[in-house]
């Protein structure tokens, strides 16, 4: 097992090197510059060349890319070009908000969407059956900003249950060491502030999550009717073995093999693609920062936060892969 994960650790340096330089090219290849964005169009030449050395935008394209990849190999990923901030300090404050927001987004997709696709492949042919997949191919169907702003109206406007904007009320005030909301207001003693950091976090956690939800749904059932018709599980059928233990036991647990799969991509999409939900409920996490950046030209910001992602994604890759070993024996042994 540990030559397993240091043998992925290893291939984890070409990767990020070839992203490395294919983030540098497409970062210097969109119209315009960070000078651009910082004076405008009244910016004089002088001024512009002034800001273009101060930033070594001047120097060479292979230079340049050198001196990336040395702040790169020390995680300094430099300072932003907008708020002058370091931007390994950007990514601790805005990575936490992404981090809370994925995370309840995934157990919403996981709680609802593994028993949904499950009780789809137990009724198979069935109404409950035809719904959970009509149901599960809105889901997919369905864009997330639209369902943000359906979620917002309703629950937000006409209800008047619960939040629409932001991590916290604004007239909460607590400290944030952690930028983890829900593990600041616990640290703090503060249960009235922990509620309205959960309530703040339903909306955005079911917009950014139905997408996820359904398709966990519509591979589970898929692997649960596969493993269904196997051997095994007649066989266990055979001997007498309850009906929830041949469920649990045979079936759910090989089951879970691809549903794992699909969970592990699910988790690293949401972590990178959260950009239009953060944006319509002003969230504040990574999604908004790589957007501000985008348009501000904010090279350093823009490198930093998209490699830091990429390395968070083949990191919980690994970890699948681990658990592959952990449910699957035979795995382990091969």
């Amino acid at each position: 097992m540990a030559r397993f994960i240091a043998r992925r650790l290893l291939q984890l340096i070409p990767i990020l090197l070839g992203l490395s330089f294919l983030l540098f090219v497409w970062v210097r290849a969109l119209p315009g510059g960070p000078e651009n964005a910082l004076l405008g169009e009244r910016g004089t030449p002088a001024q512009l060349q002034r800001i273009r050395e101060s930033y070594g935008l001047d120097e060479p394209v292979i230079v340049q890319y050198g001196k990336y990849l040395e702040r790169m190999v020390t995680f300094d990923f430099g300072s932003s070009i907008s708020s002058r901030q370091p931007v390994t300090e950007e990514i601790r404050q805005r990575f936490p908000a992404t981090v809370e927001l994925a995370l309840a987004a995934m157990f919403f997709a996981i709680v609802v969407g593994i028993p949904l696709g499950f009780l789809a492949a137990r009724h198979h042919g069935r109404w409950f059956d035809h719904t959970s997949i009509g149901l599960s191919l809105i889901g997919v169907s369905i864009p997330v900003f639209f369902l943000a702003f359906l979620l917002k109206w309703l629950f937000g406007v006409k209800l008047g249950w619960l939040p629409t904007i932001g991590r916290i009320d604004a007239t909460i005030d607590i400290e944030h060491p952690t930028y983890f909301y829900t593990v600041d207001a616990i640290v703090a003693g503060d249960w009235s502030a922990f509620v309205d950091v959960l309530k703040h976090l339903i909306l955005p956690a079911i917009a950014l999550g139905s997408i996820s939800l359904a398709i966990i749904a519509r591979i589970t059932r898929a692997s649960v009717l596969e493993v269904t018709g196997e051997d095994y599980v007649r066989t266990a059928r055979a001997k007498g073995m309850t009906r929830s233990v041949v469920e649990r036991r045979h079936i759910l647990r090989n089951a879970l093999l691809p549903i794992t799969t699909v969970i592990g991509l699910q988790v690293g999409l949401l972590l990178s693609g959260a950009v239009l939900t953060e944006t319509v409920f002003a969230w504040g996490g990574m999604g908004t920062l790589i957007s501000d950046a985008i348009f501000n030209r904010d090279y350093p910001v823009l490198q930093g936060g998209i490699l830091f992602l990429a390395v968070v994604f083949v990191l919980v890759n690994l970890a699948v892969d681990v658990l592959y070993a952990v449910l699957d024996p035979r795995i382990r042994v091969s």
